[in-house]
């Protein structure tokens, strides 16, 4: 990194956001000797990055599958579709819905899984890595997860699924619903296929990133929660800390946004307009009765969106877009509609008990890509948002690649449809 650096003589890099990313980044730097601290509004992984489904899936593109966009549309206004907009006046949001449609062509979504394919793959190594090595304990299980299918039509886009998966490196295989009811008993009769994506894998995503963090401090990272960022500090083209809430200037030589859906106003007044809208999905935990089957296999339904993750004791069903804003309340009726969904396909479901009501934000960009890289224009300045629904799949590999590129040593750099440069 060609900044000046602190009288301790290594750089001192504030990260701002304390999710997978944001902590991916601070482990990777603090154990190359960088002094990290990490400044984050709420407390560690309390967005989306504990409230997610759980899924590692690199071959995986959940916003831009091809084929796709007119059941889309059709349904988007219905307030208990899997995707959906509140009609309201808003026309950033429209302008990104305008780049969204654009983007589900077989083309585009090759050109994006061409993008994010290797830092997937690398993520997927990463996870073992790291659960081995760091001694984490997170229900880490590298089982793959199944898309299972209902509809007359699954057949057609099972064969489309595993042909997009497979011209990407990554292994897919058709199950007929007999194999797939063996394989997972508790499922409803009534399947009409299912693919199972054996390069993935599934976690406790909060108790990854809890641990991860523990990993980081150890390492030196400094974390400082209830802390939010008001302005990233720049002069003469050069970033040079940031300002908190509470009217505390930072240090810094070099500074991460990691903020998630709260990235787009750290940028504004820089003069970096990232199209970034928060799309809150839901989750909701499980346990079963002592009578109700076991759910045992990560699955996808793939009517509905909605991922099906066994997670210790309990079963957490997550999904659903809902493109609101900034905001967090929780509608009662999409919430509950993953219980109902889950209910179509898997036996013994209106006989759990619920143990968890969350919703949380994720960052989304139009083209279904995150912004990984430089910040054009400012030295020293890094973004690392927009991961959408891959921040888990995706994290371990964008801390590790930020680092190299703040040290000067981007061994791999990201490629280019992923340069925060692609909005200027």
């Amino acid at each position: 990194m060609n900044t000046m650096t602190t009288p301790g003589g290594a750089p001192r890099v504030v990260v701002v956001g304390a999710g997978v990313i944001g902590v991916c980044c601070a482990y990777f730097l603090a154990r190359r000797g960088v002094r990290v601290l990490v400044v984050e509004r709420e407390r560690i992984a309390a967005g989306a990055s504990s409230g997610n489904a759980g899924v590692i899936a690199p071959g995986h593109l959940p916003l831009v599958k091809p084929g796709r966009f007119w059941s889309l549309v059709k349904t988007v206004f219905r307030p208990l579709s899997p995707v959906y907009v509140p009609l309201r006046f808003d026309p950033a949001l429209w302008r990104w819905l305008f780049t969204f449609s654009r983007q589900f062509s077989e083309a585009r979504a090759d050109e994006a899984m061409e993008a994010v394919a290797p830092l997937g793959k690398e993520s997927l190594s990463l996870y073992e890595q790291l659960v081995r090595e760091e001694g984490i304990e997170c229900d880490f299980r590298r089982r793959g997860y199944y898309e299972v299918w209902r509809s007359a039509s699954g057949p057609q886009e099972a064969a489309r699924e595993i042909a997009f998966a497979r011209r990407h490196g990554f292994r897919a295989e058709l199950l007929d619903p007999r194999e797939m009811l063996r394989r997972e008993p508790s499922l409803r009769e009534g399947l009409t296929c299912a693919v199972h994506h054996c390069d993935a894998a599934t976690l406790d995503p909060y108790a990854f990133v809890a641990a991860l963090a523990e990993r980081a401090r150890a390492a030196g990272a400094e974390f400082r929660v209830a802390t939010g960022v008001v302005q990233l500090q720049v002069r003469d083209g050069r970033v040079h800390g940031v300002l908190t809430a509470q009217g505390e200037e930072i240090p810094a030589d070099a500074v991460v946004v990691a903020a998630g859906a709260w990235s787009a106003s750290l940028l504004r007044p820089l003069g970096i307009s990232l199209p970034l809208e928060a799309a809150k999905g839901y989750h909701c935990d499980l346990v079963p009765s002592e009578t109700a089957a076991v759910i045992r296999e990560a699955c996808v339904l793939a009517e509905r969106l909605v991922f099906v993750t066994p997670m210790g004791h309990r079963t957490r069903l997550a999904g659903t877009l809902e493109f609101s804003g900034l905001d967090s309340r929780i509608r009662e009726a999409r919430w509950r509609q993953l219980s109902h969904a889950a209910g179509e396909y898997f036996q013994g479901v209106e006989q759990s008990r619920s143990v968890s009501k969350w919703c949380g934000l994720r960052p989304c960009l139009p083209d279904g890509l995150p912004a990984i890289g430089p910040a054009p224009g400012i030295h020293g300045l890094y973004l690392a948002t927009g991961h959408a629904m891959a921040g888990m799949t995706l994290g371990p590999a964008t801390g590790r690649r930020v680092a190299d590129w703040i040290l000067g040593r981007p061994s791999a750099a990201f490629p280019t449809p992923l340069s925060p440069a692609r909005f200027a």
